[in-house]
């Protein structure tokens, strides 16, 4: 289907030659941005006070699996322009590519329940109703998306998102005993199910079918191409660095503090990690800084979910897909975008406890890998050109890392009923 002519300054223009990095700099580090959302915050939190360090190093192992990952969505992205859900299509069939939506619809729902309610978890620190916040944070997400072209969506995003970076001072603040820390993030207790199960919402924590939609079509939408190949490893690169740091960051917060004096207890809302951590700062200065960690993660993870829900639903669909469509001209991008985001807020508004669900929407996730990482690795051996397919060595790597991620996460995920 031929795409009717974007604006007539597309984003393509936009790219400066002479500063390649930082004219690609972008889809990499806001998904990366978003991957860290309330759900994984919680779910971080939750492994340290439960198993101390002991999933610490599973935080590292996942960087170089995230970026295998979503590297092959920036090669999909670069050498075929198209976005997810339309190459699926093209290569194997309408039904396959619903079936790859339908996935993704589902964990955009969990995902967006768990950032709305992470809202309305640091609205209520303050003693300021869900009725007010959660409003307040759907016109912001419907205004930085519906006024704004692709690029300016992005600055929007990676500004909200350096907010995450709070967590580093809360986990510093924690003066964790580093030897405690080597020695324990060393034993891994991989009979136990309990562990297992924490595991699996780990590593859905880390890689989530929105993530590989949204980059991938973003990259599409940025027009760019093999020129800016190199620079968008990077971007993805340094992006699986940070998200990964800020989760062992609020890991090793909670191990330190909760952990340490409480291991059984069970973080089920944004509230009970702040009362936890935020003394290490003092009452006041500790609240400010966990709530804006809580909200940056929470509204960069609902712009992205959103919008990949967006791009992938239209990708299938074929309707217009594009930030740099005017409203009006589409329509249905827009239209799927707002239902999201009012959907998910009208969710929670109503139904209070969701919060308790975030485990469980990251166990959700990794039970979806073996759908969305076999489909990736698909695509990257027959939709490339043969230069950038998926081949040799190099496959039997990403085929073989990725078989172990998705066995460990189903296994796990399922650990806790077999």
């Amino acid at each position: 289907m031929t795409e009717p002519s974007l604006k007539t300054k597309s984003v393509r223009s936009g790219l400066r030659p002479r500063l390649p990095f930082f004219a690609v700099f972008g889809p990499g580090l806001v998904v990366m941005l978003a991957d860290t959302d309330v759900g994984s915050i919680i779910t971080a939190g939750q492994s340290g006070v439960q198993w101390g360090y002991k999933l610490l190093l599973l935080q590292i192992v996942l960087m170089p699996i995230l970026y295998i990952v979503q590297e092959l969505t920036v090669r999909l992205g670069i050498f075929t322009g198209r976005g997810h859900g339309e190459l699926i299509r093209t290569a194997f069939g309408s039904g396959w590519a619903w079936l790859s939506a339908a996935g993704l619809a589902v964990a955009t729902v969990g995902a967006l329940l768990t950032e709305f309610s992470g809202v309305a978890g640091v609205g209520e620190l303050y003693g300021v109703s869900r009725a007010v916040t959660l409003p307040l944070a759907v016109i912001a997400l419907l205004a930085i998306v519906i006024t704004g072209s692709y690029r300016r969506v992005e600055r929007a995003a990676i500004i909200i998102g350096l907010f995450e970076f709070a967590f580093f001072g809360v986990a510093w603040a924690a003066r964790p005993h580093l030897g405690s820390l080597v020695h324990d993030s060393l034993s891994v207790p991989i009979t136990n199910t309990s562990y297992l199960y924490l595991v699996a919402a780990n590593i859905g924590a880390v890689i989530m079918p929105w993530m590989i939609f949204y980059q991938q079509s973003a990259i599409a939408d940025k027009k760019l191409t093999a020129e800016h190949y190199h620079a968008a490893r990077w971007d993805t690169a340094i992006g699986s660095i940070l998200t990964q740091l800020v989760m062992a960051a609020v890991l090793v917060a909670a191990a330190a503090t909760i952990g340490r004096h409480d291991p059984r207890a069970t973080l089920n809302t944004v509230g009970d990690m702040s009362q936890a951590l935020t003394p290490l700062l003092g009452q006041q200065v500790g609240r400010l800084v966990f709530g804006l960690g809580v909200l940056g993660a929470a509204f960069v993870a609902a712009i992205v979910s959103s919008l990949a829900l967006a791009w992938g639903l239209g990708e299938v669909a074929g309707y217009r897909r594009s930030l740099e469509y005017h409203p009006f001209k589409a329509r249905w991008f827009y239209g799927v975008y707002a239902i999201a985001v009012i959907g998910g807020a009208a969710v929670v508004g109503f139904a209070p406890n969701l919060i308790s669900l975030n485990v469980g929407v990251q166990v959700m996730n990794a039970l979806l890998l073996p759908l969305v990482l076999g489909f990736l690795i698909r695509l990257a051996m027959v939709t490339l050109p043969p230069a950038y397919r998926l081949r040799g060595w190099y496959f039997w790597v990403v085929l073989v890392v990725c078989t172990i991620t998705c066995a460990l996460g189903v296994y796990g995920g399922l650990s806790s009923v077999l």
